[in-house]
Order: C-alpha cells, then structure tokens, then sequence
C-alpha cells in the first residue's frame, strides 16, 4: 500500500495511550512531541475565578472543575496536572501546531486574549462540538481558524444532521470522529469549503485510508505508531 502525503499529526491530549503520563499535562505533549508529532489537541475548561485550564471532564478527581478555588487549583497545578492555557501557549505555540479544543461556552473572549498575547507560529485551531461557541468566536474574531467537531450523536440527533450543520457554520476546519469519515463526506465538505480533519484515529491502516481519502489533520492516542505510519523511510 503506499504511503499518502503526510498530514498534520497531531497527538491527542498529548499522547494519550501512554498510560504511565496522565493526558492532557505538560509531560503528556512534550512526549508526543519527542515522538515526532507537528503538535496536540487539548481541551479548555474554566474555574470558579475564570482561571482557564487545560482538563478534559469537568470534574477532575472527584472535583467540579468549574467550582475549584485557587488553593485547590494551585495544590494540583503542583503535580503536574491542569495546567493553565497561558502556560502551554507560552510554553509551545511558537513552535507547534495547536488545535484548542473549548469544552464550554463563556470562555471564547479570554481565549482570544490569551492567543493574542501567544501567537501561535506554526498554526492553529480552535475547535469545539458547540455550535454556538464557534459562531461566537467568529463574531469575536473573523481571522481565526475554527473547526467543528462531531461524532454519533452529535447535535442531539445523530451525526448526519451535524454532518448539514458542518456546511453553514463559520469555520475552516470539519473534524468528524475517524469512523465517520469516508470519501463521501470528504468531497461533500471540501465542495463547501472546509478543510478535513478526524480524531482517534489509532490503527496504522486507518491513518493510511483517511489520509488517502483527503484527511489533513490526524489526530491520534497512540503517537509513536501516527509518526511511524508516516515516516519517510
């Protein structure tokens, strides 16, 4: 089988199969990164004073993320985990590809402010599954690369009806979950203008095909094996 164009590879939450580095932590995207990758999605949350966040759930440890004070943010941050979004933009958007994924509604002003004083040098993205988070963005800021990102049961009513929705929202990037993306889906949004990306995508054989059919970001748990699929030899 031969090998298609490389695309953005991407690990996601860091290298998220690495079991031993928690996701979504410092340690967790300098790995995937010394494994090869062009950068890592990751997502944002906010606490109770608006600190934003870098988890996935919103609760973390049996805690309401949304509700954490300082002190308990700050014992945590100790460890290693949560860090802020302005630590990994100050920290990696010079150099790496970043897809900032906001998990919430009510944060979009201060993500824009954070990127603004942390331009990314090796582009990014800022996605969500939230419709109006995006239109809010784009209201915001009409520059920014946005993407959608949708899976089985997406929009309340499955993914076809996010797959319509995908077409006539404000962004450059569609990011349907791996198992939904087919040829299809591919001609339908790139004949819309969008730019194609998907997400879990963790067999080599997989990569391969999505990238075939067009796919241009991949992003993926198991990291050394995306690099390796790709690797020039």
């Amino acid at each position: 089988m031969t090998v298609p164009s490389r695309p953005l590879l991407l690990g996601h939450r860091g290298t998220r199969a690495t079991k031993s580095i928690p996701e979504n932590t410092l340690a967790s995207f300098d790995l995937c990164l010394q494994h090869g990758c062009n950068g890592f999605e990751f997502d944002v949350c906010a606490t109770a004073d608006g600190s934003l966040v870098v988890c996935h759930d919103e609760t973390f440890h049996g805690n309401s993320v949304a509700g954490m004070s300082g002190k308990e943010l700050a014992g945590w941050q100790s460890q290693g985990f949560l860090p802020s979004l302005e630590e990994v933009l100050a920290r990696f958007s010079a150099k790496y590809f970043l897809d900032i994924e906001l998990k919430v509604s009510g944060l979009e002003a201060a993500v824009l402010e954070l990127l603004r004083r942390h331009p990314p040098g090796c582009g990014f993205v800022v996605t969500s599954f939230l419709p109006e988070v995006l239109r809010t963005l784009r209201e915001l800021e009409s520059l920014i690369e946005l993407g959608f990102l949708f899976a089985d049961g997406s929009c309340g009513s499955g993914a076809s009806s996010a797959e319509v929705l995908s077409r006539s929202l404000p962004v450059q990037w569609v990011l349907p979950e791996w198992h939904l993306l087919d040829e299809a889906l591919v001609a339908d949004l790139r004949a819309a203008g969008k730019r194609v990306g998907t997400w879990t995508v963790n067999d080599a054989a997989d990569m391969k095909r999505l990238a075939s059919l067009g796919a241009e970001m991949l992003i993926s748990d198991e990291t050394e094996r995306l690099v390796n699929t790709f690797r020039v030899i």
